[in-house]
């Protein structure tokens, strides 16, 4: 049986790692544990030594998705659980997680339901999300930001340098898993309602995830995005000598440089997606 690690980023969030950390040690007594505190000035520490969990402490705040990766450098286990520490995950549907990577997943995410959601607006947002990684991946994302995933080591330590210190990288994780042609499933769960205040600033998080979209994206397939945007260039370019040529009967230089816009843009597409295919090739 593969040796799991239980990781758990946190900041200020003693209250929930009071509820959720006597159910995970007595029902993973033998999983590492570890809880990285992300610059807490609550018990946060103290919680977790009066529960013989590993705390390692950043000595400022550095971000949710540095704490992530702390935690990865120092885990031991085969596979990797990444759970939050406000007690809206449950330590009892780790096992589902874990059976899935029995089939022969390399990482399978905890998809919450609709009714999970903290809000209708967080609901059509992540909606949106899952909907454009979606497409861009060429495989149906259905949760596209879920913290709760299980993860085999050595195949998320590929990605630690990808991954943003903020909350994104959930996102991130996904769509490079996916980009290297590694298995992802989905197994659904209701997420408790968290306890304490969200870290998350809506707006603030909302438009750093749809560029952590458009970044990754470019890092997984860049033609996706260089190639309708050199087509919407040539369609412009397109429309505009049409009109100019028949209203006026001329060739405008707007027109040129839209054609030449739509080369360049192109061309760097290509670049990038020969540049993209040698940074994910095997090294081994």
């Amino acid at each position: 049986m593969d040796q799991i690690s239980v990781i758990i980023p946190a900041k200020n969030e003693e209250r929930g790692l009071e509820l959720i950390l006597p159910d995970l040690t007595e029902k993973y007594p033998s999983a590492e544990v570890i809880v990285v505190d992300d610059g807490s000035t609550d018990r946060t520490v103290e919680v977790c030594r009066q529960h013989g969990v590993t705390a390692i402490s950043h000595p400022y705040s550095i971000g949710n998705g540095a704490a992530i990766k702390t935690g990865a450098r120092h885990a031991t286990g085969d596979v990797l659980v990444f759970m939050d520490a406000d007690s809206q995950h449950k330590p009892t549907d780790i096992e589902a997680l874990l059976l899935k990577m029995d089939e022969g997943f390399d990482m399978v995410v905890g998809a919450r339901s609709d009714s999970s959601q903290a809000s209708f607006g967080r609901l059509l947002a992540n909606r949106l999300y899952n909907r454009l990684a979606s497409v861009v991946v060429g495989h149906e994302i259905k949760d596209l930001t879920s913290g709760f995933r299980a993860v085999r080591t050595n195949k998320f330590k590929e990605f630690l340098y990808l991954l943003p210190n903020g909350f994104s990288y959930p996102t991130t994780s996904t769509m490079a898993f996916f980009r290297n042609g590694y298995s992802v499933a989905y197994h659904p769960i209701h997420a408790n309602q968290r306890v304490g205040k969200s870290h998350i600033n809506p707006l603030r998080e909302g438009v750093r995830f749809l560029l952590i979209i458009i970044k990754v994206a470019t890092l997984y397939s860049p033609l996706k995005i260089f190639a309708p945007a050199a087509f919407l260039n040539f369609a412009l370019g397109v429309g505009l000598y049409s009109y100019t040529y028949f209203v006026e009967g001329r060739f405008t230089n707007m027109s040129l440089l839209l054609f030449m816009g739509a080369i360049l843009i192109f061309i760097f597409g290509l670049l990038a997606e020969q540049i993209t295919t040698l940074m994910y090739k095997n090294k081994e």
